[in-house]
């Protein structure tokens, strides 16, 4: 595996040598842009705006446009100058429970491998994985600061950047300021639903059912076979008239599912959706009377 970074994790006076390598690959099928007619590559010019003239990649460089329109051109010298700390030292900054970090801060994943004696580095993982807490570190990738976590897995210690607090939005919609009645009998079953479909996670049983069909869709054109669309789901048909309703029919469907009997819902869910639907009942009658009364009176 190629090694991204190299430097040392500091653990006190400790320093522990190590290597960066991605813990993680993308599977996704890539495609090229082609010439729909012979199938030729569709090429890009590095053009410069300035006289419109074709630029070598080695004569590129790192503009920042000020708010005047402005550019300040920054050289590869220039960044390597930058006095940051980290950029071979992964720097502990404190030890936290891992339930304390959001996840939709959490990044790319790195594994850490020790390129020297290897005590110091298993020490370091097993107080850590004893701890039952992880490190927030500061590692500077790709010439840039990040904060990151460090924590074991599978006997390694992994690096994961996380986005800065920043650079997580807060959430602002409106639905956030409304004030939305749930029933108590929505909620038990809703939680029902959640019971329903519980289980541990096994990550092996999910599959990425559209990139096996388009490389089955690929394999098909090399060998030149007639592309088969595979059939739709079959649409429910069935209207929902509630929320009520809706919930009992995907708990059914879910115990249906696992090969579960269905159970009857809670007498308080059955008194709430007779009670539903004799209001129903009354409201149709008495819509009935008034026609009727208006009739007459016409």
């Amino acid at each position: 595996m190629q090694t991204v970074w190299k430097g040392s994790i500091s653990f006190g006076l400790v320093s522990i040598p190590v290597r960066l390598v991605a813990a993680t690959e993308e599977k996704d099928v890539s495609f090229r842009q082609v010439h729909a007619a012979d199938g030729g590559r569709i090429r890009y010019k590095r053009t410069c705006d300035n006289g419109g003239h074709e630029v070598a990649y080695a004569d590129i460089a790192k503009g920042y446009e000020l708010p005047g329109g402005d550019m300040v051109v920054l050289t590869d010298e220039d960044l390597a100058d930058l006095p940051i700390a980290s950029s071979r030292v992964v720097e502990v900054q404190a030890f936290v429970p891992f339930e304390d970090v959001d996840p939709t801060a959490l990044s790319r994943a790195y594994y850490a491998e020790p390129s020297a004696d290897p005590k110091p580095y298993v020490l370091f993982r097993d107080a850590l994985e004893r701890s039952g807490r992880v490190a927030v570190v500061k590692v500077a990738l790709r010439n840039r600061e990040r904060l990151a976590v460090l924590r074991p897995r599978e006997g390694v210690l992994v690096v994961q950047t996380m986005l800065w607090p920043d650079e997580v939005r807060q959430p602002d919609f409106k639905f956030l300021d409304d004030d939305v009645d749930v029933r108590p009998q929505e909620m038990r079953m809703a939680e029902s639903y959640i019971d329903a479909m519980a289980e541990e996670f096994e990550p092996a049983e999910y599959v990425d059912q559209y990139r096996e069909a388009l490389l089955q869709v690929i394999e098909a054109k090399v060998e030149g076979a007639e592309i088969t669309r595979p059939p739709e789901p079959a649409a429910d048909e069935g209207k929902v008239v509630d929320l009520m309703e809706a919930l009992r029919r995907s708990v059914a469907e879910a115990r249906k599912q696992r090969g579960e009997a269905a159970e009857e819902a809670p007498t308080e869910m059955k008194a709430a959706a007779k009670k539903s639907a004799g209001r129903k009942t009354a409201a149709k009658k008495t819509a009935a009377k008034k026609a009727a009364a208006k009739r007459k009176s016409a």
